[in-house]
């Protein structure tokens, strides 16, 4: 019987666990093919540094097609040597279960791998399911939609969301008649009606990982101090959005003060560190109860470019629509309505 407790990440390795004679390597969340590469060639060196050992390559929440691993697999075969080949293993891990290429693990192999991945989520911090890549991409349209207007290629949009060819193809079929197609490929949003904005709203609910933060100090600090203090600390990836970033992006909203400050931290690869929130304010507690009033909330970015504008005094802002979508999660209904007509009678027009 296997167990973590007999565990130590190995210091001279670049891997996750060693466990008697199996190196593990965990990816979660992937939604592309160089992890993939770059996780078996990890393993490569490793198993290169332990002759007796085998390698697993575990990944658990995974976006690419079993069709496009086996050929992934089959490329790493063409260039690693069959002795090393033969002790490497590639296991997706699906609600508990493995399977694997070229062979699925045996029983005792599967004990230690999901010991290795519950592990490797523990790291993490809260769980993420694999990004909704039909929500992820239709934002993105928005986005472009609402500031640019301009059409976009396929490979951008595989690049700023960080899903699939393939992927991105099917999202951009069951768009239908909302995309406009230029005779050279690119496509943008043709329009955005209101009954597609409310499901995308209504999707936004279930595809953004928030966290949520109440003050239990009695005397709460604002939005502005907390906004002062990231400042000095200048923790990475983080952007400011909400009210403030709204109105940053429209300075006449109807609304004074802020109720709380919304953060967006860009995690593609599902790692959402939340570390930063002792040192901002100790007083900051999380909260799972959706009606407790909360001070700070972090929402996490899962497009592989976030997205975010630079801000002066350090941190960033948020995209316009992760703004806009903050103020609806705020059940700031009225003010919501308000940026989004402001967003489009300021929306640039594209021949």
């Amino acid at each position: 019987m296997s167990s973590l407790a007999h565990n130590q990440k190995p210091q001279d390795l670049d891997i996750d666990a060693e466990i008697g004679h199996r190196l593990v390597e965990v990816k979660i969340g992937v939604v592309g093919l160089r992890s993939v590469r770059m996780g078996l060639f990890q393993l490569a060196y490793a198993l290169a540094a332990r002759p007796h050992s085998e390698g697993f390559l575990v990944l658990s929440d995974v976006a690419v097609t079993p069709e496009r691993l086996n050929r992934e697999w089959q490329h790493a075969a063409s260039v690693l040597r069959p002795e090393m080949l033969n002790r490497l293993s590639l296991c997706i891990e699906d609600n508990g279960r493995f399977s694997g290429i070229p062979r699925n693990p045996d029983p005792e192999t599967e004990r230690v791998l999901s010991d290795v991945v519950a592990m490797e989520r523990t790291h993490l911090g809260p769980h993420f399911a694999r990004p909704d890549s039909s929500y992820v991409v239709t934002k993105i349209l928005v986005y472009q939609w609402l500031t640019s207007d301009k059409p976009v290629t396929t490979g951008w949009l595989v690049r700023t969301s960080g899903f699939s060819y393939p992927t991105i193809a099917h999202v951009l079929k069951n768009l239908g008649s909302l995309i406009e197609r230029a005779s050279d490929r690119r496509v943008r949003l043709r329009w955005f009606p209101k009954e597609e904005f409310i499901r995308l709203l209504d999707r936004s609910n279930r595809a953004r990982t928030s966290t949520r933060f109440a003050d239990r100090s009695g005397e709460p600090r604002s939005p502005q101090s907390h906004v002062r203090r990231l400042e000095e600390l200048h923790p990475p990836l983080l952007a400011i959005g909400g009210v403030l970033g709204a109105k940053h992006y429209f300075a006449d909203l109807d609304i004074v003060g802020s109720p709380r400050l919304d953060l967006s931290i860009h995690c593609p690869r599902g790692h959402l560190d939340l570390d930063f929130i002792e040192k901002l304010d100790p007083a900051l507690k999380r909260i799972e109860d959706p009606l407790e009033p909360a001070n700070v909330v972090v929402h996490a970015v899962r497009h592989a470019n976030a997205l975010f504008t630079p801000r002066e005094g350090g941190l960033f802002w948020a995209d316009p629509v992760e703004c806009l979508l903050d103020l609806y999660d705020a059940h700031l209904e009225a003010q919501a309505a308000e940026f989004l007509r402001a967003l489009q009678n300021a929306r640039p027009s594209t021949p």
